[in-house]
């Protein structure tokens, strides 16, 4: 099934059976469904016949049983990766983008991520590096990497060859996959990315850049002072983004009460040539922490959210039912 990304296609034209479809209905509402001939989207509202919608193009304004419209579209990535199957939390939209912009994803770049979670990074990873890069990514859990898979496959209607997943802990699986200066960007969204320091500075080529996604100011304070004190990478830089929408209406112009706010720190920095050393270009130091802070700063007390195995269970049972009726497609 695995086939180059360069295969993977997305649709255009009018909609066939199998494509999955973004509805927009009364007060702004989106459901995805995913077409079959003489299947019906049952709402409070009336049924919408799903042969309603197959053969006519993007940007249609459909009828339900009742006469209320649907604006029908086929979902943006972004749209996807909000409302596509999880086992894991997703790294946000707007925390992909700025990883893929500020982490110079690039064009037939060796990139490695860790952890997969439920694919959203992956997709972007993958559309960036193109044919000629190659993505490896890191995962713990199997029942995760089943549920990325198979929504990469829905997304794309294939697996691209130049992504491997591999099962087990990054420090570990890293020094096996990867030889040491092969990789040119890592990304890790893990709860302890501290652990994994020298591994990857050994698969980094000189200049080539680590960036962290982490959700907690204890995390990115403990992952900081880990690079500095490797004495492998410059001074790390790190930020947050947030997103806030605006009501436009005639000339009721404002900001949207409710906004995209904290879902995330990011953190970079650049691997150092072998052998040399950062300089340090501050006057002042900063004073050294406890082993009691550093007690805070164990992943148990980090609020790990737990997935139960039923759940996952039927994650991948859907992820996989979208993937397959999107290869069939394909």
């Amino acid at each position: 099934m695995n086939q180059p990304i360069s295969k993977a296609k997305l649709p255009t034209g009018p909609f066939r059976e199998g494509d999955r479809v973004q509805l927009t209905g009364p007060k702004g509402r989106l459901n995805t469904i995913t077409l079959r001939a003489g299947d019906k989207f049952g709402t409070h509202r009336g049924d919408l016949l799903h042969d309603e919608i197959i053969g006519k193009p993007e940007g249609s304004v459909v009828l339900n049983q009742v006469g209320v419209e649907y604006l029908a579209f086929r979902p943006l990535m972004s749209d996807f990766v909000l409302s596509m199957p999880r086992g894991a939390a997703i790294i946000y939209p707007k925390d992909s983008a700025q990883i893929v912009t500020m982490g110079d994803i690039f064009p037939g770049a060796r990139v490695v991520e860790a952890g997969v979670g439920s694919g959203g990074l992956s997709m972007y990873l993958l559309r960036a590096i193109g044919d000629h890069g190659s993505l490896d990514s890191f995962e713990r859990r199997e029942e995760f990497a089943d549920i990325a898979r198979a929504n990469v496959a829905t997304n794309l209607g294939i697996v691209p060859e130049n992504w491997n997943i591999h099962i087990g802990d990054l420090q570990d699986q890293l020094p096996q996959q990867k030889e040491a200066g092969s990789v040119d960007r890592i990304v890790l969204d893990m709860l302890a990315p501290w652990e994994c320091v020298e591994q990857c500075a050994t698969a980094l080529v000189p200049g080539g850049l680590l960036i962290g996604y982490v959700a907690t100011v204890t995390q990115l304070s403990r992952f900081a002072e880990a690079l500095k004190d490797s004495g492998h990478f410059n001074e790390p830089e790190a930020w947050e983004s947030m997103v806030r929408g605006w009501h436009l209406q005639g000339l009721a112009v404002r900001p949207e009460h409710r906004m995209i706010g904290h879902t995330g720190f990011l953190i970079t920095a650049r691997r150092m040539a072998p052998g040399s050393f950062a300089p340090n270009f501050k006057t002042r130091n900063k004073p050294e922490f406890s082993d009691e802070d550093v007690s805070a700063w164990n992943p148990d007390h980090l609020g790990e959210r737990k997935v139960s195995d039923k759940k996952l269970r039927k994650t991948i049972r859907s992820a996989e039912a979208a993937a397959e009726a999107r290869i069939d497609q394909n």
